[in-house]
């Protein structure tokens, strides 16, 4: 079998094994309106791949789906909208790394991602890129390893808690080293410092600094990916580099309302996978940086429940703080 038919069997086993009652064929209703809560601002990587999914979404089941930019709170204004919505399936929730990370970093939090909200679908990651000014001498990720351990190095980020920061802390765990974090509000002004030299390093989002790389402004150093990147194919891994243990993805997904029908997350889930496998879809998402690795609300849950452990011991450790 192909991979995707492999994955597509996967997702439909909940569906198979559902009574006839419960499998609610009528979903969506024919005219209804389907939200697409997106708690981040626009034109970000999980805005970009939502809307796509949106879209293809809309044109499979003629109906309407829109997307609602629902940004604040370190991603949790929009969360607890979609966990405190009518478990209906008519609103979704598109989720990152962040949300996995807020689990530890929000014990307060006022709604649950494991107990209010439930997985539909993984969508696609997208790797961290390790960059520094093209004037620095840090030449290579080993420079970087080599001088994180001589001298006290200044690494920017997007925020406290962000993946960017959560890199950089694996980073520092891994390679027994204390950088300087220096946290701004946002992924645009910490490159606008790296490039002007303010900063030494950042562990970012491959998105914002890509353009940059391929602009001659910065010099990436490493993928934090488990292959080489297409659009840098020059740049190693962090595991070529010498350090295997820094993998690291973005990664964007689907949840919905933890009371929603089985069957309606089953649906959900199998066409999110089929979308993803869609040849346009998947040299789209390619071109954006993303690494397309649908799977089905099962396969997520456990990769979910794997990466809120993962990123719990790195918060403990590094004693990382929302504020």
């Amino acid at each position: 079998m192909k991979r995707r038919d492999i994955v597509l069997a996967s997702a439909g086993a909940t569906l198979s094994a559902l009574p006839a009652w419960a499998q609610a064929p009528s979903f969506p209703k024919p005219g209804s309106t389907i939200k697409y809560v997106v708690p981040f601002a626009p034109g970000g990587l999980t805005d970009v791949m939502a809307r796509t999914v949106a879209q293809k979404l809309t044109e499979a089941w003629k109906v309407s789906v829109i997307v609602e930019n629902k940004a604040g709170g370190n991603a949790q204004i929009g969360a607890e909208q979609v966990a405190k919505s009518t478990p209906d399936g008519n609103t979704l929730l598109a989720i990152t790394l962040t949300h996995a990370a807020n689990v530890s970093l929000f014990p307060k939090a006022p709604y649950s991602l494991t107990r209010d909200l439930r997985p539909v679908a993984l969508l696609a990651g997208s790797p961290m890129l390790v960059v520094v000014p093209t004037g620095s001498p840090i030449k290579d990720f080993r420079d970087l390893m080599a001088i994180a351990k001589s001298k006290q190095l200044n690494a920017g980020s997007s925020g406290n808690g962000t993946p960017p920061h959560l890199t950089m802390a694996l980073f520092n765990d891994l390679n027994k080293t204390q950088m300087t974090h220096i946290p701004y509000k946002g992924g645009a002004p910490s490159m606008t410092d790296l490039i002007g030299g303010q900063l030494d390093v950042i562990f970012s989002n491959f998105p914002e600094s890509i353009a940059h790389v391929k602009g001659g402004k910065l010099r990436a150093l490493a993928i934090c990916g488990l292959s080489r990147h297409p659009m840098v194919p020059d740049v190693p891994t962090a595991m070529e580099s010498g350090m295997p243990g820094l993998y690291v993805e973005n990664w964007t997904a689907a949840m919905i309302q933890a009371q929603t029908p089985d069957a309606i997350v089953d649906r959900y889930s199998r066409e999110m996978i089929k979308i993803m496998f869609s040849a346009e879809v998947e040299e789209r998402a390619k071109q954006q940086g993303f690494r397309v690795t649908p799977k089905g609300a099962t396969e997520f849950a456990v990769f979910l429940k794997s990466e809120i452990e993962r990123w719990s011991r790195i918060i403990r450790t590094a004693k990382i703080t929302a504020t």
